[in-house]
Order: C-alpha cells, then sequence, then structure tokens
C-alpha cells in the first residue's frame, strides 16, 4: 500500500518526480521528499526566512519558493485583530498614491496586499508590477520604460543597487509635479526586515528610505493571526482539490487542532505546502504520519530553553492588551485620540503601546 501510495503522487506537478522503491521506507521520510524538487528539474535559490523573532529563527522544513506570491488570497475576508487593522488601511490608501512601504516576514503576503490595494484603486492604475530589487538594474528604472498608470511593487528593498537607489529616488522626487497625479506611477516597497540597520550603516539612502515610507505598513506573521488559519486552510484545499480534480477533503478535528496551534515559521508557504500534500496524497492520515513530525520539529526549540509560568503568563498578557488595541484601533479606523479615550489609558500611554508591539511609525505624535 505505501508504495502505491508513493507512486500515485507520479501524476501532480512537481511531486511527480518522487517515487519510493524501497516498501520498507517510513511514510514521514516519504512525504518529507515531496517538498524538494529534484535537482535536475529546478536549482531554486535557498529559502531566506529571516524572522524578527528570535524563538523563530530556524527555517521551516515545509516552507516553499515563490513566497507571496498568492494573488488570490482572500486578505479582505480576515478575521484576526491584526489583519482586520491592516485591510483598513487597504481600503484607505487605495484610495491615494502615497508611497508604501510593507515590512514583514517572508512568506506573509506582501505582494498580496500590494496587490489588494492595487486592485481597490478604483481602475485609475492599469497594470501591476512586480520587479525582484536584487535583479535591477538603473536601465529598469528608467521613467521612460515605465508605464505612467501602474502600480510598480519593488520586492526586497533593502537589496537594491546604490545606482538604482538614485534613480529611484529621482523617479520619487518628480511624483506629484507634472499636474496629472491621477495617472502617476504608484510605488509599493516590501523588505521582509526594518531598514533602520542599513540607513544607518550607510547600505539604504536615508532620503530615500524617507521617499518609500509615506506610510510604514506592518504585515504580522502567521502566528500573531492564528484566527485566519481555518479560512485559509479551507480556500487552500479548495485551490489544490481544483487544480489536482480531487475531493475536496473534509479534515479531522485533531489535524485542525494541530494546524492552529503550530508557529508557521514559514508562514503562508509553509501552510501552503501541508494542505496541498494532503489533498496530493489523498489520504489525510497517511500524509500527517510524515507532516505531524515535521510540523511538531518546527515548533521545538533548538536552545533547548525552558519557559516559566510566569514568563508564559506575560506573555499572554502582551497577545491579549495587543489584540485588543488593535482592535480598537480598527474600529475608530486608526484615530489613535478615539482609541485612547475607548481604552480609557491617557494618548501618550497609547503612543507608547504602539511602539512596544510592532507599530513605532503610529507610535508618533
Amino acid at each position: 500500500m505505501f508504495f502505491c501510495v508513493c507512486k500515485s503522487l507520479k501524476r501532480f506537478g512537481d511531486l511527480c518526480f518522487w517515487t519510493v522503491r524501497d516498501p520498507g521506507r517510513h511514510v514521514a521520510h516519504a512525504v518529507q521528499k515531496i517538498f524538494s524538487p529534484p535537482r535536475e528539474v529546478c536549482s531554486p535559490q535557498p529559502f531566506r526566512d529571516q524572522i524578527m523573532e528570535h524563538n523563530y529563527q530556524q527555517v521551516s522544513p515545509l516552507a516553499t519558493l515563490g513566497e507571496d506570491e498568492f494573488v488570490d488570497l482572500p486578505l479582505l475576508d480576515a478575521i484576526s485583530p491584526s489583519m482586520r487593522a491592516v485591510v483598513a488601511l487597504i481600503r484607505d490608501l487605495s484610495q491615494s498614491h502615497v508611497p508604501v512601504l510593507l515590512i514583514g516576514e517572508h512568506g506573509t503576503g506582501k505582494q498580496s496586499i500590494a496587490h489588494a490595494i492595487h486592485l481597490n484603486s478604483g481602475g485609475t492604475l492599469d497594470q501591476f508590477q512586480v520587479r525582484s530589487c536584487a535583479e535591477s538594474t538603473p536601465d529598469g528604472l528608467d521613467p521612460k520604460l515605465l508605464p505612467p498608470a501602474a502600480t510598480l511593487y519593488l520586492s526586497e528593498i533593502s537589496e537594491l543597487p546604490d545606482d538604482c537607489q538614485k534613480k529611484l529616488l529621482e523617479i520619487l522626487a518628480k511624483q506629484g509635479s507634472n499636474g496629472n497625479g491621477h495617472r502617476e506611477l504608484r510605488i509599493i516597497c516590501a523588505n521582509s526586515r526594518d531598514l533602520d540597520a542599513d540607513v544607518r550603516s550607510g547600505d539604504f539612502r536615508e532620503d530615500l528610505y524617507y521617499r518609500i515610507s509615506g506610510v510604514c505598513l506592518r504585515v504580522p506573521p502567521l502566528r500573531q493571526r492564528r484566527e485566519d488559519i481555518a479560512h485559509l486552510i479551507t480556500f487552500f484545499l479548495q485551490r489544490y482539490s481544483e487544480a489536482y480534480h480531487r475531493p475536496l477533503p473534509t479534515l479531522s478535528s485533531s489535524t485542525h487542532k494541530l494546524f492552529l496551534e503550530h508557529s508557521w515559521p514559514g508562514n503562508l508557504p509553509e501552510l501552503e505546502a501541508a494542505v496541498r500534500a494532503i489533498v496530493a496524497v489523498g489520504n489525510e492520515s497517511v500524509a500527517m504520519g510524515g507532516l505531524r513530525s515535521l510540523l511538531t520539529r518546527g515548533d521545538s526549540r533548538s536552545n533547548g530553553e525552558k519557559t516559566s509560568l510566569k514568563e508564559a503568563s506575560r506573555a499572554a498578557s502582551r497577545e491579549a492588551e495587543r489584540e485588543l488595541i488593535l482592535k480598537v484601533l480598527t474600529r475608530t479606523r486608526w484615530n489613535r485620540r478615539r482609541a485612547a479615550q475607548e481604552l480609557q489609558i491617557s494618548y501618550k500611554a497609547l503612543l507608547y503601546k504602539l511602539k512596544q508591539i510592532g507599530y513605532s511609525e503610529f507610535g508618533a505624535s
């Protein structure tokens, strides 16, 4: 039976090259293999997951390449407080052409958010162009070659070469000076980490940083928006059931529980890969035999550090406070003075707490 299951994987896209010839091998080993495309078919660059929190610095074994390529992701249906705050800003930002800087870990959906801003612009922008900053050249940023009524999404802006930084600064400096603002090129930049260190070291131009960060929007990792995981599971199940012409699986309560409790260090690509494996194998118990060990291994701390009850209590309190603040800010459409009144704290205290939870750009008076 085990050999038949592995053989059936040969029909499914990038899973098709793995055939286990030894029936004695463990299922977990076979399932783990389907996440590594064969070298003769594809030799992608390593997954560079620079996680911002020290407890999540390991790379998930289920994290796939092609991060942030979820253009049809149901972002506007998010229910978590942290993502509802992002959705509210997406709608507001769509009505202007102010430059936007998206900061978030790899795989959090930054490109999807940029695309949502583009789509909700009311038809004033025609094209959505994606550029990798590491591969950019000054000629590629020539204003004559860039379409006027378009959104230009620049991925990993910290990797933009010096000569390209100068070219981008020239483009941004001219924004609004042609008297035809509604047909201008809109620029949205993204990065997997803060740019402060790059600016201090001189690797990134300070004047360009202030130009691109007219609005700095932080995209929360999946572990900080667990309320959205169930909806995302359904989304990926439907996507791959249609792609592989398979019946839509109904996941067991134990699998749902594992998915909801997992920290997802690889964010959306990791969740997508796990759901895709279940659909492709066609048997949840067989697929989870391999996935369970990979998911639980990703959650274990590499340094064996112990957590006291007091530390866990403090962490839970901080997370509850964070969600309440974001929920009130979403309800008040990010009117900080009104939010402070509802929270029954001073305006200054709210600004301080915003800095604490990672929204420092909103923590300035």
